[in-house]
């Protein structure tokens, strides 16, 4: 890659805000039962209403993985439960759980290269099965749902951080990594947002080397705290191809 190029910003438009800063936009999610992308033409995907980060591109997915997701759904729910009785250490709103999990979802895109540069897995794809991204957050009592977050500190961590820690939220990860790599993927990438005692993991399937065209960026982290700073869920990564270069 020529230094010239690595000296641009990791994204396309990361000196140019949206048109609207309360644009809110999903990356493309995996259908949890059929495992179907989401794209324009499907039109959004239905998150669980129980642990919202489960996604289904249809009802009948949904109703036919209840059984399967029951366990990690309840589980899920009554860590979002409890966080409202007891608010997070040094914050005083009882939301800060539910905020997270919607932090979460709009910045889908942004965690997920985040992640992906952390553990270097353009380069050593075999970190996704050992290590995971600890994004740290502080809570911001905004009243701009966008600014309720800035990133504290990043650190990547040995994956059983998680794993060791709950038996249910393992064996899902589990799941989804024999799904990935039954479809040719890498693995499963794990990503844990974090604010005081409150945290949420976000796996994510990754795909084999051959169709990650994203560029190698050691500047990630700063790139991470800028765009969740600003409020901002447009983030572009950008990709050097042999037709190019791309961003998105």
């Amino acid at each position: 890659m020529a230094t010239a190029y690595y000296s641009r910003p990791a994204a396309a438009n990361y000196h140019s805000p949206s048109s609207s800063s309360h644009h809110k936009e999903r990356g493309y999610r995996l259908c949890d039962t059929c495992g179907a992308v989401e794209t324009p033409a499907t039109g959004r995907f239905r998150l669980c209403g129980g642990c919202m980060t489960t996604q289904y591109c249809s009802q009948d997915c949904q109703k036919s993985h209840w059984a399967s997701h029951k366990a990690v759904c309840q589980h899920t729910s009554s860590q979002l439960s409890a966080a409202k009785q007891h608010a997070v250490s040094g914050y005083s709103d009882e939301n800060v759980a539910k905020y997270l999990r919607k932090f979460t979802s709009t910045f889908t895109d942004l965690l997920s290269w985040a992640g992906f540069q952390a553990l270097q897995l353009k380069r050593c794809p075999a970190n996704v099965r050992q290590q995971a991204l600890l994004v740290e957050l502080s809570f911001q009592n905004s009243s701009d749902p966008m600014r309720r977050f800035a990133v504290k500190g990043t650190y990547v961590v040995p994956r059983t951080y998680v794993t060791d820690a709950d038996a249910l939220v393992a064996a899902d990860i589990q799941r989804r990594e024999d799904r990935c790599r039954r479809a040719g993927g890498i693995g499963c990438l794990v990503v844990i947002i974090q604010c005081g005692g409150v945290s949420q993991v976000m796996p994510v399937e990754v795909d084999p080397p051959s169709k990650i065209s994203w560029d190698e960026r050691d500047d990630w982290s700063d790139v991470l705290a800028h765009f969740v700073h600003s409020g901002r869920p447009d983030f572009k990564p950008v990709s050097t191809t042999p037709r190019g270069i791309y961003y998105g």
